[in-house]
């Protein structure tokens, strides 16, 4: 069974009071992992035909001065 997302937050809830110093490292590594996991979507995304321009669709972007590395 999954678990619910008041459950998901209780349990953090519960970890950080548990934890008072260490919660913060894992929080951390979470954070980081997403970017990680983030710049590795854009750079395989980029590799495929018209990933680029896929891209910039999925983001609506519209300032492509500011994408000059995308476009």
């Amino acid at each position: 069974m999954r678990e619910s997302h008041l459950e998901q937050i209780e349990r953090w809830a519960k970890f950080v009071r548990d934890n008072p110093n260490s919660w913060q490292k894992s929080h951390s590594d979470f954070i980081d992992a997403i970017f990680e996991n983030h710049e590795k979507f854009l750079q395989e995304m980029i590799k495929t035909p018209k990933g680029r321009e896929k891209l910039v669709k999925l983001y609506d972007i519209k300032n492509r001065e500011g994408y000059s590395w995308l476009i």
